[in-house]
């Protein structure tokens, strides 16, 4: 049986067997092997993204730890490489990458979390939704929102409480509209 599985990486699809749940190798080795025969038949070229922890979650209905353990095989093997807040890539880092936007996904989520907070939807005092909340509702990697975060924080839309979260900033510390 196949699947069809479309991420929205332009110009990269994913087709793939679909795995044995109950089978040998383990389940994270299976999906690792499907994804180490679309780098070999070159679906998944050098410097092209890999599927997200949160796109293998989606695509093989798989839990984030079997995910990250995909992901942690590929790597230990050297067919991938990550930069922090940016992605997931084939092959070696020195390899020509995939062009994406790499700045603007967390500067668009800055700017929508600090409209949210001058309508009113987040108000001053009260928390943000925590990172997990956002990665899901933005469909980001962790350190994506993180930037986020210290922008907003560097513009005085919010501060951070160390293991309490982040709240919205009193109106005085807002930045000023030009």
């Amino acid at each position: 049986m196949d699947v069809w599985h479309d991420r929205g990486v332009e110009g990269l699809s994913y087709f793939a067997d679909v795995p044995d749940r109950h089978g040998n190798p383990y389940l994270y080795e299976q999906i690792a092997e499907i994804i180490r025969g679309q780098i070999a038949s070159g679906e998944l070229p050098p410097g092209s993204l890999v599927p997200s922890e949160n796109a293998l979650t989606d695509n093989f209905s798989i839990s984030r730890d079997t995910a990250r353990n995909v992901l942690n095989l590929l790597l230990e093997e050297e067919l991938i490489y990550t930069l922090r807040g940016v992605g997931t890539f084939v092959g070696p880092p020195d390899a020509p990458r995939q062009v994406i936007k790499l700045d603007s996904k967390f500067r668009k989520i800055a700017a929508d979390l600090a409209k949210e907070i001058k309508d009113g939807v987040f108000r001053p005092a009260n928390p943000l939704p925590s990172e997990i909340h956002l990665v899901q509702r933005f469909e980001v990697a962790t350190g994506t929102v993180r930037e986020a975060m210290e922008l907003l924080r560097e513009q005085g839309w919010v501060y951070t409480v160390a293991h309490e979260g982040t709240f919205v900033s009193p109106p005085e510390d807002w930045p000023q509209e030009q």
